[in-house]
C-alpha cells in the first residue's frame, strides 16, 4: 500500500532558497510554493498541510521579523526542525538580455538586495533596486519578461529553473553567507535526528513581568547561567503594545525536556515572566 505524502508548504516558487531548504529535509513528499511568508504559515496552522519551511534567520541581515512576530502573535505551532543553508547570490538575465552593460532594474528579495550591497552600489550605483517576495519569484519575472532590460538576483537553481544567464557570480558581500530555516508543526515533536550528532536546541519566547522593574533582563539570563544551559541566541521584538515594550527569543542549546529546563521554566515562571516553548528540534545542513 502506496503511503499518502505529506503536504509540505514553502515559501516559493519553486527554486527558491526555502524550496532548497524544504528539499533536504522532505525530498520525497508533496513541496506546495506559497506567496508570502504569512500564507505558509497559515497553511499548516489550518490543517492545509502538514509542514511550513519558513526562513528565519541571515547570517549577514539578521532575523526575518515577519516570522518571529507571526509565530509570537498569530500562530500556535512548534518548531519540529531547523536548516542551515549557505546562500550564495548570482546576477541573472535573460539570455535575450546577455550583453546588456546597464539595466533598467534590478529585482530580488530585500534580504538578497542587501547582502550584495557592496557590489550594486559600485557595480550598478544608478540603477533602481525593486523589492520581490523571494528571488525566485524576481527570477521568474525575468524570464518572463524578455523585452525588458532587467536582471534578477538569485540562485543556480534559479537559474537553471527559469531559463536564466548568470552574469556575475556570487555577488553577495561576505563569503560565510547562511539561512536558517524553521520546518513548523501543529504537533510538539522532533523530526528524525539527521545522523550526524546534532545539537538539541529549544527556542523561547519570553515575556517579561509587566511590573517592568529593573534588571529583569539579567535575572532572565540568570535563570539559565547557573543551570550552565548555554543560549546560543537571545534577542528583543517588540510586543506591540507600546514604545519600550519587548519580548525576548532565545535559543537554549537543550532538550525541553530536561530536568534543568523544567526548572528554569519554573523560575521565569516565579519571577513573572511569560514562556511560550516552541520546541525542541536538531539541526540539518543543507
Amino acid at each position: 500500500m502506496t503511503r499518502e505524502k505529506k503536504r509540505i508548504s514553502f515559501l516559493g516558487p519553486e527554486a527558491s532558497f526555502t524550496h532548497l531548504a524544504a528539499s533536504k529535509v522532505f525530498p520525497t513528499e508533496q513541496l506546495m510554493p506559497y506567496t508570502t511568508i504569512p500564507e505558509c504559515i497559515e497553511a499548516v496552522a489550518d490543517g492545509t498541510v502538514d509542514y511550513a519551511v519558513v526562513p528565519l534567520e541571515n547570517a549577514l541581515e539578521g532575523s526575518v521579523p515577519l516570522t518571529v512576530d507571526y509565530l509570537f502573535h498569530e500562530a500556535e505551532l512548534y518548531v519540529t526542525a531547523e536548516v542551515l543553508s549557505p546562500i550564495e547570490q548570482h546576477l541573472l538575465v535573460h539570455p535575450e538580455n546577455r550583453g546588456a552593460e546597464s539595466f533598467e532594474a534590478i529585482y530580488s528579495h530585500p534580504h538578497a538586495l542587501a547582502q550584495c550591497h557592496k557590489y550594486l552600489f559600485y557595480t550598478y550605483k544608478h540603477t533602481p533596486l525593486e523589492q520581490y517576495s523571494s528571488t525566485a519569484a524576481a527570477a521568474k519575472m525575468v524570464a518572463e519578461l524578455p523585452e525588458r532590460n532587467i536582471a534578477a538576483i538569485a540562485n543556480d537553481y534559479a537559474a537553471e529553473k527559469y531559463g536564466l544567464d548568470i552574469v556575475q557570480r556570487d555577488i553577495h558581500d561576505f563569503h560565510f553567507n547562511h539561512t536558517r530555516f524553521f520546518v513548523l508543526s501543529r504537533s510538539n515533536h522532533k523530526l528524525t535526528d539527521p545522523g550526524h550528532e546534532a545539537q538539541i536546541k529549544t527556542t523561547l519566547m519570553i515575556t517579561p513581568p509587566k511590573d517592568d522593574r529593573s534588571g529583569v533582563l539579567h535575572q532572565v539570563l540568570s535563570v539559565f547561567a547557573w543551570r550552565q544551559l548555554n543560549l546560543s541566541k537571545i534577542e528583543s521584538r517588540p510586543l506591540k503594545t507600546g514604545l519600550g515594550n519587548y519580548f525576548f527569543i532565545a535559543d537554549v542549546l537543550e532538550d525541553e525536556n530536561a530536568a534543568m529546563m523544567r526548572g528554569a521554566f519554573e523560575e521565569l515562571t516565579a519571577l513573572g515572566c511569560g514562556v511560550k516553548t516552541l520546541g525542541s528540534y536538531y539541526t540539518y545542513n543543507s
